[in-house]
């Protein structure tokens, strides 16, 4: 059961269009997996497209409109394109998927046209960067094997989670499948997975580990960063 929810402001953002790509992709992700989301996304898009119409930012003026335009017959166009017998049947799209630790995955939706670099691994950490070119904002792909975990750290900036399958554990809770995790300077905690479990994650900054000798882990907060 889905517990962790995007905020209501960062729903709006999202349906306004105005997240970076990967936070919208998050949202996304976690909307595929939630109901109750997926209704706040349908109300909101109603009322910004209401909004749109009431107060347009730029008036339509039909004197502007080339005057081949407003002549074209658009029922005889449709009549035209649906009576078309070269129109191709349309063939779903196969699922991408990805294998990390010998363990296979189908991808949410909003991957399905990413570009995702080949795995790292480091204990039983494995990470797949996902490419969106959005400098100090860095998205990936994060497996951690069965029995694996992250050492206990906080954030210097943001650290968005969303659980793709398996669970993991924290100081704050467990999580499922779904789940929208979005801390910052004001969390600490130890993931741990004992099942295993594969996520989505941006971050804008690298963990500060808040146990054992700092200088030790700074490999692992490069390598999830």
């Amino acid at each position: 059961m889905i517990k962790h929810h995007p905020t209501f402001e960062m729903l709006t953002a999202y349906v306004a269009g105005e997240l970076p790509a990967s936070l919208a992709a998050g949202v996304a992700i976690h909307a595929d997996k939630c109901s109750k989301c997926q209704q706040h996304i349908a109300l909101l898009t109603e009322q910004i497209a209401e909004a749109s119409f009431e107060h347009p930012q730029t008036p339509w003026e039909v004197e502007n409109v080339d005057s081949d335009i407003l002549s074209l017959d658009v029922e005889k166009m449709i009549d035209d394109i649906c009576s078309d017998d070269g129109i191709a049947n349309v063939t779903a799209i196969e699922a991408k998927k990805i294998t990390l630790r010998d363990k296979e995955y189908q991808l949410p939706r909003a991957m399905q046209h990413m570009e995702i670099l080949s795995s790292a691994n480091i204990g039983k950490l494995s990470r797949a960067r996902v490419m969106l070119d959005e400098g100090d904002i860095h998205t990936s792909l994060l497996h951690i094997e069965p029995g694996g975990s992250v050492p206990m750290h906080t954030h210097n900036g943001y650290e968005l989670t969303v659980l793709v399958s398996g669970s993991f554990t924290d100081e704050m809770g467990e999580y499922f499948p779904g789940d929208f995790i979005m801390l910052d300077g004001k969390h600490e905690h130890n993931p741990v997975s004992e099942q295993g479990c594969l996520c989505y994650t941006v971050a804008n900054a690298p963990q500060k580990f808040t146990q054992g000798i700092n200088k030790l882990l700074n490999p692992i907060g490069n390598f999830i960063y």
